[in-house]
């Protein structure tokens, strides 16, 4: 829990009230590789902060491939956005991937908590804010980028959890195929 405090607390003024209050909501999770936190179809109504480990979210194609949208690092947050702010059924799956600690918000309990601490607002903008941007950027490095280049841009943006993730989920988040990431992966051993 400590761990969203301290986040909270370089992004804004916490008041004791406010950390009291956020105590009080917030849920912490130890969740175990395999974990799914969120599956597809079924309702949503959390978000989760990362305090450590990696998670991933990704949805399923009608011929049961998966497509990884985002991997979730320390301090960050995921869910499926649509379905939190939507209230619908969610279309993505948040699973863990690294044994990791969450701290679960349930959007009914965010929202008497940007109605109350008004500080809190603000940082929520900024952050859907960062979001909008990092999706942006994710389709125009889909659109427009090598294989290759979004290999480099992953390793840049993700330094630390490659030997973490399974080839296929590294793949798939890539948009290619497992053999090509293996022969970028080779090209690059041959290259040093």
């Amino acid at each position: 829990m400590n761990e969203l405090i301290e986040h909270f607390q370089s992004k804004l003024t916490l008041s004791k009230e406010a950390e009291q209050f956020l105590r009080s909501i917030a849920t912490e999770h130890t969740v175990s590789k395999g974990k799914v936190l969120i599956r597809e179809g079924q309702k949503n109504d959390k978000i989760f902060f990362i305090a450590s480990g990696c998670l991933r979210s990704y949805c399923t194609n009608k011929n049961g491939k998966e497509h990884t949208l985002q991997f979730g690092i320390k301090d960050w947050w995921i869910s499926d956005y649509i379905a939190l702010h939507e209230n619908t059924v969610a279309q993505l799956s948040v699973e863990c991937i690294k044994n990791a600690k969450v701290i679960e918000l349930k959007r009914n309990d965010l929202k008497i908590f940007r109605e109350q601490f008004p500080a809190f607002q603000a940082y929520q903008i900024r952050n859907l804010e960062r979001l909008a941007v990092s999706l942006q950027k994710r389709i125009l490095n889909q659109l427009q980028l090598s294989a290759s280049e979004r290999y480099d841009l992953f390793l840049k943006t993700y330094p630390n959890i490659e030997q973490d993730i399974a080839n296929y989920h590294l793949a798939s988040f890539l948009g290619i195929a497992q053999e090509s990431l293996s022969r970028i992966r080779l090209k690059r051993i041959k290259e040093k």
